[in-house]
C-alpha cells in the first residue's frame, strides 16, 4: 500500500467529512421543514427492508471469516432468522435466534 503524508490524509479526511455532511444536509437542510409528498413518503418506508439484506447477504454467502467459503452453519443461522422473523414478526427476537443458533453451531464444530 502507498504511504502516505500526512498533509495528504488529513485533507483526505476533512474533504470526506464535509463530502459526508452535505449528503446528509441536502436532504435534511433542504427538505427539514417541508412535508414530503405521500409517494416519497411510502417508497422511503422500503428503505430499511432493502438496505438490511443488501448488508447481510455477502456476509452469509462470502463469509470473511473463512476467505469467502460456504458455511453451512451461517447459512442455517440466516434461514433461523428469517422463519422466526416471519413467524414472530418481531426483529429482535429474529436476530437472538439467529444469533443463538449460529453460536450454538460454532460451538459445535469447535468440540
Amino acid at each position: 500500500m502507498a504511504e502516505l503524508s500526512s498533509g495528504t490524509l488529513w485533507f483526505t479526511i476533512a474533504a470526506l467529512g464535509l463530502g459526508t455532511y452535505l449528503i446528509r444536509f441536502s436532504f435534511l437542510g433542504f427538505l427539514g421543514g417541508r412535508t414530503l409528498p405521500p409517494l416519497a413518503l411510502r417508497l422511503l418506508r422500503y428503505v430499511p427492508v432493502a438496505v438490511f439484506p443488501a448488508l447481510v447477504a455477502p456476509q452469509v454467502l462470502w463469509p470473511a471469516a473463512t476467505g469467502g467459503e460456504f458455511d453451512a452453519p451461517r447459512l442455517l443461522a440466516a434461514l433461523c432468522t428469517l422463519l422466526v422473523g416471519l413467524w414472530r414478526r418481531n426483529v429482535l427476537l429474529a436476530l437472538g435466534a439467529g444469533l443463538g443458533l449460529l453460536l450454538v453451531l460454532e460451538l459445535l464444530r469447535g468440540l
